[in-house]
């Protein structure tokens, strides 16, 4: 997307939302698409989008979502633009996030949670963990006990997301007990940790369900 596409969905947002009576609170730059693949026209977007001759929006309700593109990352510390940092980081190890997320072959964990480190923040801001959960794939607790010494240096939040299994890309999903229990023994390691569960299933709106079934159509 150009810079003046990506304000103006913001607009259409914006305005579609004031339409149903609804405020326009926050908003996140994520997939599907890699929004820092785009960094440049992202950069000029977020200027406009924080200026007071702009929209006007806090960089406090915007974060932009990355797979972990390290150059990319580090560019976006430098700039002036406004906006939270999350990262999908969804695994503890460079072998099963390199089979998951192939991006890890090329900026593994040492490298990418490195950036995180040396990532510029201001007072009291924090960069989001994203962590979606796999049944039986990261959610063991050798991960479980590796994830909080990752994080060590690191000023961050976690979300942990339980994987949608309606997605239908081969995974399962981790049991509501698992997922609560990460929750409780992350907190105890000093971590702030929130658990996004998945909505929209009954209405195929979940994550990744709308992808799924647009192939689905299309095969058929």
């Amino acid at each position: 997307l150009t810079t003046e596409e990506i304000v103006q969905q913001v607009l259409t947002v914006r305005k579609d939302a004031a339409n149903f009576g609804d405020m326009f609170s926050n908003m996140v730059f994520m997939g599907m698409g890699e929004p820092l693949h785009n960094f440049d026209n992202l950069e000029r977007a977020l200027l406009i989008l924080n200026d007071d001759f702009g929209l006007g929006l806090s960089g406090r309700k915007i974060t932009v979502s990355t797979v972990g593109l390290v150059p990319a990352i580090k560019k976006f510390g430098d700039s002036t633009a406004e906006a939270n940092l999350a990262v999908s980081l969804n695994a503890t190890t460079d072998e099963i996030r390199s089979e998951i997320m192939p991006i890890n072959r090329k900026y593994p964990l040492e490298v990418l949670l490195q950036t995180l480190r040396d990532f510029p923040l201001k007072r009291r801001k924090r960069i989001t963990i994203e962590y979606v959960m796999l049944g039986g794939v990261n959610d063991t607790e050798g991960d479980l006990r590796r994830l909080p010494k990752l994080l060590r240096g690191i000023p961050c939040k976690v979300n942990l997301i339980p994987y949608n299994s309606n997605a239908g890309l081969g995974f399962e999903s981790p049991s509501d007990d698992t997922a609560r229990h990460w929750q409780r023994a992350l907190m105890k390691e000093g971590l702030t940790v929130t658990i996004r569960w998945s909505k929209g299933k009954d209405i195929d709106a979940a994550c990744g369900q709308l992808v799924t079934q647009s192939q689905k159509t299309l095969r058929a």
